[in-house]
């Protein structure tokens, strides 16, 4: 295989490079303060990947190279031609993120740790970025199970992590697209409008738009919501407890799980 982490570095700042200039070029909404919010969820970006590159190198491709030659997991059990398990891990990945988000809704302490992304009062594609590290590590280890699990292949496990990265930045990204190829597009992938709605102070629409890739899980499992109640120019977004502007800097996310507000 080749370097996995050179790979994935040079997809995301170049995605994040694009991202940006798109998003000051065509904006959905504006994104206001990006002096004041993106040194913090940049920040949380640095410390999840000193941490993840000590404790996990590349966990998810060595967990699909060692399933492979130890025979372990479905597809390695059961072999079908290589590019249906390509295509198919690519979409068995999106589904378990798509239920370890759901599941971050629903169980107490990892909403508490999931708050920090939520807790961003604008949306643009480093909200994307903002996750707390031990959420990070705890999807690097559902993800690394999933692997060993199906006998992924390994170059499906690393171009998984490169979409997933990418779509991460695009759906949060601040970015009008034309209505209609909007429309089109999210009939098979996440887009950024339908993404905005799950980042709403609206409860029902916070909890819904799980997805982060393909749109179709949302709809099959029916935590599909259109468009705002509000408008997405009117909408509010983030959550109302965290609001004050020191929430923003890197040490408050990091302890945000473990403060009532």
């Amino acid at each position: 295989m080749p370097d996995d982490l050179l790979l994935r570095s040079a997809a995301f700042f170049g995605v994040f490079a694009l991202l940006a200039a798109a998003e000051a070029a065509w904006p959905r909404r504006g994104s206001p303060e990006r002096r004041r919010r993106w040194p913090g969820a940049l920040g949380l970006v640095v410390v999840s990947a000193l941490l993840l590159r000590l404790l996990a190198p590349a966990a998810g491709v060595a967990a699909a190279l060692s399933a492979e030659e130890r025979g372990w997991g479905l597809f390695n059990l059961a072999p079908v031609p290589g590019w249906i398990a390509f295509v198919a891990t690519l979409a068995l990945l999106d589904l378990a993120v798509w239920t370890q988000h759901l599941i971050t809704h629903r169980v107490g302490w990892l909403w508490r740790l999931h708050r920090v992304h939520h807790a961003d009062t604008a949306f643009d594609l480093t909200t994307g970025l903002r996750f707390h590290p031990l959420e990070i590590a705890l999807s690097l280890l559902w993800k690394t199970a999933v692997v060993l699990a199906l006998g992924a292949p390994a170059a499906a496990v690393l171009a998984f992590e490169i979409l997933l990265n990418a779509a991460a930045m695009f759906v949060h990204a601040d970015l009008r697209l034309p209505p209609g190829f909007e429309r089109t597009l999210r009939l098979v992938l996440v887009t950024p409008d339908m993404h905005r709605v799950h980042h709403s102070t609206i409860r029902p629409e916070t909890d819904s738009n799980f997805g982060t890739l393909l749109s179709g899980w949302d709809r099959l499992f029916r935590t599909y919501c259109a468009q705002p109640a509000e408008g997405h120019q009117a909408m509010r977004i983030g959550l109302d407890e965290f609001r004050a502007p020191a929430e923003r800097r890197l040490d408050r996310l990091l302890t945000l799980p473990f403060r009532k507000a």
